[in-house]
């Protein structure tokens, strides 16, 4: 996997330097044209991590890569990258185009209740893509042409005005799905799936062979929920109907393959950062997921 990507390395490979009228003192933020950035000329945006937030109104049919996900989108999707998860596209139209905004979680600092990272397209392992209709694609676009005019005026206050804007799409997002479905869970069981499953999350993805998986077992996590290891065993089979176990397991087999597939560590190393005591456990476990041993699935 390749080195999570910073702003300076944004701007040095898109734009050919940093912009010296943004202010670092509220953390940065800037917007563009997707067609800006685009060309022969231009470098293939690569899969890994980001240190900054992006926000992407996308026309024309993509590929998304997300973690070890991929996902074909067409007409004009609304998509938010967060810096906790690798990513990359393809672009499978001619002339795609939309917009784009980057900018850092200090943008956003004391100024959302629980932070930015709380939001929920924004939360690992929720949905981060929204299909816009017609209605939508005007609204979103007028926000980006918005931010676009003010980023460029001199008034005082335009930083506090492009987060509004920010907060605007985000809310015509929310509005796409039922807010329920978002931010209520109808019952106890569902509110402790919830809180493991973004507790699972938090520990992907792995971006170094010295970083390691070690929350691997049920009982592990009811440990850090503070909960008996059969109530949350229960809880989770009732509002999923999979095992706690199987949901470990699936999501540890879910960046097995993303390391495999994006890296060139070698077998050893990816078994030692999952948690595995020797390749050996990996291969079996690997195999047994997936019907295929690690080296054969890389190819």
């Amino acid at each position: 996997m390749t080195k999570t990507e910073t702003l300076e390395d944004f701007y040095r490979h898109k734009i050919n330097g940093l912009p010296e009228n943004l202010k670092q003192d509220i953390g940065h933020f800037n917007v563009f044209r997707l067609e800006d950035c685009l060309g022969p000329d231009k470098p293939p945006v690569q899969y890994s991590r980001r240190d900054f937030y992006k926000i992407s109104l996308m026309r024309g049919k993509h590929i998304y890569h997300y973690a070890d996900k991929s996902l074909t989108v067409s007409g004009t999707t609304l998509i938010f990258f967060n810096p906790q998860v690798p990513y990359t596209y393809e672009q499978l139209s001619e002339n795609p185009s939309g917009y784009f905004c980057i900018f850092k979680e200090s943008f956003f600092t004391e100024r959302i209740r629980g932070g930015i990272r709380e939001l929920p397209m924004f939360v690992p392992g929720n949905k981060p893509s929204y299909v816009l209709n017609k209605t939508q694609d005007k609204r979103v676009s007028r926000i980006f042409d918005k931010m676009l005019e003010e980023i460029g005026s001199d008034y005082p206050f335009k930083y506090d005005l492009i987060r509004n804007y920010i907060m605007e799409m985000v809310h015509v997002a929310l509005k796409i799905q039922p807010s329920e479905s978002l931010y209520q869970h109808a019952d106890a069981n569902a509110r402790i799936t919830a809180v493991f499953t973004e507790l699972l999350e938090r520990q992907f993805p792995i971006e170094s062979p010295s970083q390691r998986f070690t929350l691997r077992s049920a009982r592990d996590y009811a440990k850090q929920l503070a909960v008996h290891v059969n109530h949350l065993n229960r809880a989770i089979r009732q509002t999923t109907g999979k095992t706690t176990t199987a949901h470990i397991m699936e999501r540890l087999t879910s960046e097995a393959k993303a390391l495999l597939k994006h890296t060139h560590w070698n077998i050893s190393e990816i078994s030692y950062c999952l948690g595995f005591e020797d390749p050996a456990h990996f291969n079996h476990f690997f195999k047994k997921q997936t019907n295929l041993s690690p080296s054969a699935f890389r190819g």
